[in-house]
């Protein structure tokens, strides 16, 4: 495969009709998926597929046991932002390069705080009022991978 455009990680995801959407939006931009266990689904199972629907056989992911691991494979020259509630500057106002890494935490749990610590200034979110605690972890890694792709300039058709 090519050099992915952005690289979209989930950690720990939970929801797989979550997940196989995000598969759907990573092969529409080309990006790359990567999947930080323990996932709380089995990669074949049913409701994976059909939210991913025939997608999927062209996605490029992997699966890696743990932020350690995925930094390890990551490439060196990529930004990492982090995506979650309370980053303090919304998502349009950071400055997104093509290769980049956009981290999401899981459905229940967001982020572990130590990889948030380790990132602040590369926090950010999407705005929401206060009757709403979360967005779908799929509107969401759309709603970011589109302004990153929206910032330079677009996909390679």
């Amino acid at each position: 495969m090519s050099t992915p455009l952005l690289h979209v990680v989930l950690h720990q995801p939970e929801i797989p009709q979550n997940t196989g959407n995000i598969g759907r939006t990573c092969v529409a931009v080309g990006a790359k998926l990567w999947l930080i266990r323990p996932l709380g689904f089995r990669l074949d199972e049913k409701h994976l597929r059909r939210a991913g629907m025939d997608y999927w056989p062209h996605l490029d992911y992997e699966v890696v046991d743990s932020w350690q691991e995925l930094r390890e494979k990551l490439p060196s020259e990529s930004t990492i932002w982090l995506v979650e509630n309370a980053g303090g500057r919304m998502t349009w106002d950071a400055e997104y390069q093509r290769g980049d890494v956009l981290v999401f935490g899981c459905e229940g749990r967001g982020l572990p705080q130590s990889i948030i610590d380790e990132y602040r200034d590369h926090v950010v979110e999407l705005p929401m009022t206060e009757l709403v605690r979360s967005l779908n972890l799929a509107s969401t890694v759309n709603t970011a991978v589109y302004e990153a792709v929206r910032q330079f300039g677009g996909i390679d058709l």
